[in-house]
């Protein structure tokens, strides 16, 4: 069964956001478009780089009203002491979750049992708390923001403008599609 367009399911965590201990509740998520990002561990080799890119992209992300969160089974308090000692996590200003159960990795369906570490799984997460993107590659294969925010505007379009679908590469402020029975054959 799909996640898309399942409601998050309940959690509660600690996370490190800013030099502060926080709490993050599925609630925490509710009310604004989020994205939620899971990588395998703190102190490894892809994972700095793509949490790296997201920084560099957050402010772009927080102008179109989105929050970033990035999980891994690590604690709150490695995601501190990485965050200390890395330059690239230095640059994260986003809420970093620690999930040292696994409930939210196995939640949302990333977890590797057998290592006790999550896949990279990228989940965008509506207001009304519904998961609207899910994409999940091998640990090997890193993630790239910028394209990760051209399927957040898109997801945006397509929830503002009922009826309306964004074709292949959409970008925004490009031509959308109405399906209709006029389209069949006609693309």
């Amino acid at each position: 069964m799909s996640l898309i367009n399942t409601e998050i399911k309940p959690f509660k965590a600690a996370a490190y956001k800013n030099g502060q201990f926080v709490d993050v509740t599925d609630a925490t998520l509710k009310g604004k478009w989020s994205v939620v990002v899971f990588y395998p561990a703190d102190f490894t080799f892809v994972c700095p780089t793509e949490l790296e890119d997201l920084a560099d992209h957050y402010e772009q992300f927080q102008k179109l009203g989105v929050e970033i969160y990035a999980v891994s089974t690590d604690t709150h308090f490695a995601h501190k002491a990485w965050h200390d000692t890395s330059d690239a996590i230095k640059k994260v200003q986003y809420t970093m979750i620690g999930d040292p159960t696994g409930a939210i990795t196995r939640n949302f369906e990333v977890m590797i049992e057998e290592e006790g570490l999550a896949l990279r799984g990228t989940f965008l997460i509506n207001p009304e708390g519904q998961i609207k993107l899910c994409e999940i590659h091998d640990n090997g294969i890193g993630r790239d923001a910028s394209e990760l925010l051209r399927k957040v505007k898109a997801a945006q379009y397509v929830a503002s403008h009922p009826g309306e679908v964004c074709p292949a590469k959409w970008k925004e402020g490009e031509k959308t599609l109405k399906p209709s029975l006029s389209l069949v054959g006609k693309i």
